[in-house]
């Protein structure tokens, strides 16, 4: 359908940010959209109107990651992500069921998709992930995150994650620690029979 352009776009199944958070969803565009058309996927981010909105903070500003999943061992991942600009319509209050979208209209050269045996798609399957990153996940943290079990909740996705960075931050801290020895040479001259104590950190 996406080829013979009969079926423009597709939207995700509606979903939270947690469970009371914020509601979204995605569109796709096989064949791309605007000036992407027949040259890239396009993919979007839409904010919803949800019952939590009025305790929730907006503009919405936090940085949506896009990921195309390599369905093989390799695990070669397609990322691309971008920060609201939180002066467009599509990042305030939903005051509609959705707000326009925004996103990625570049996201994947059709190019990728279209070669015969390809990873992304398999068995006419292609599986895509959002991420809301919430607190600045450093880069470092992307494979983790992708290799958690998706079947997990969000937030115990989450906390897993929180969990890595503080064990990888505790890591390092023991490993400066341990390459920080200090030596003590005693050092005695028959010149003067004076002591020198040097110390190296």
């Amino acid at each position: 359908d996406a080829k013979c352009e009969r079926q423009t776009s597709i939207y995700s199944p509606v979903f939270y940010s947690s469970s009371n958070g914020y509601k979204m969803r995605l569109r796709l565009y096989l064949a791309g959209d605007g000036n992407a058309r027949r040259t890239h996927i396009s993919l979007f981010f839409i904010l919803m109107r949800g019952e939590y909105d009025a305790i929730l903070h907006f503009p919405f500003s936090f940085k949506v990651t896009f990921i195309l999943l390599d369905q093989t061992f390799q695990q070669r991942h397609i990322i691309d992500s971008f920060r609201p600009d939180v002066k467009s319509s599509s990042f305030q209050r939903p005051r509609s069921d959705m707000n326009i979208a925004s996103g990625i209209p570049k996201f994947v050269p059709l190019t990728i998709i279209q070669q015969d045996n390809n990873p992304y798609i398999v068995d006419d399957t292609m599986f895509i992930k959002a991420i809301i990153d919430f607190g600045d996940m450093p880069k470092q943290f992307l494979p983790y995150a992708l290799n958690l079990n998706p079947g997990f909740p969000i937030l115990t996705q989450r906390e897993l994650v929180r969990r890595e960075i503080a064990k990888r931050e505790q890591e390092k801290l023991s490993t400066t620690s341990n390459t920080s020895t200090s030596i003590t040479y005693d050092m005695t001259t028959d010149d003067n029979h004076s002591n020198n104590e040097q110390m190296i950190h």
